[in-house]
């Protein structure tokens, strides 16, 4: 932006070009002849934007990232990565995996805990092939057996447990059938 030479419109053009998001959204939504320099946009930009530098997140607000559903597993672990930029105090890169891998779930933090040690990105680059491995079946997932095992449970009072029932009641009729009679006195 020092390219403008200092041209107020200039930068305001530019400064807004260079926006996305939020920033983006909120920038439309104004009315530029009411920045008459440079200053003024940044004043109001600023006095908008403030409450992100107030906001500090903490360890314990980063256990409760959740990964999207639509989310891939690499794009969590980037918006995971920048949260973890803002706590404060810094954290230490094996704090950064320790933390990171505690908000995944079961299957992830299952193939992944023997990660610790790694770097952030070597985690996040087998996270990704895991996601891949999940997408083709080569990986089963855990919260699916779950799902299923659950199924398979529940159907026991349905219509395959009604049929199981009367099976044993089949079985013990035909068995007392089979008795030999008992002696008589």
């Amino acid at each position: 932006m020092r390219r403008s030479g200092r041209k107020d419109e200039l930068l305001i053009a530019y400064f807004g070009q260079s926006l996305n998001g939020s920033a983006l959204e909120w920038y439309t939504r104004q009315d530029p002849g009411r920045w008459y320099t440079w200053d003024d946009l940044a004043q109001a930009f600023i006095g908008h934007f403030q409450y992100n530098l107030e906001i500090v997140l903490d360890r314990l607000s980063l256990l409760k990232l959740e990964k999207k559903p639509a989310e891939s597993f690499r794009e969590f672990g980037f918006r995971w990565r920048e949260q973890a930029a803002r706590v404060d105090p810094s954290m230490r890169e094996s704090e950064m995996v320790d933390y990171f891998l505690q908000t995944l779930e079961p299957t992830y933090f299952g193939h992944l805990v023997t990660s610790v040690g790694k770097s952030f990105n070597e985690v996040v680059k087998m996270g990704a092939m895991i996601e891949e491995g999940l997408k083709s079946n080569k990986i089963l997932s855990y919260s699916g057996l779950k799902a299923t095992t659950q199924a398979i449970q529940s159907s026991t009072g349905g219509v395959l447990g009604k049929k199981r029932r009367e099976e044993v009641a089949t079985v013990k009729a035909s068995t007392w059938n089979r008795l030999p009679p008992k002696p008589s006195f």
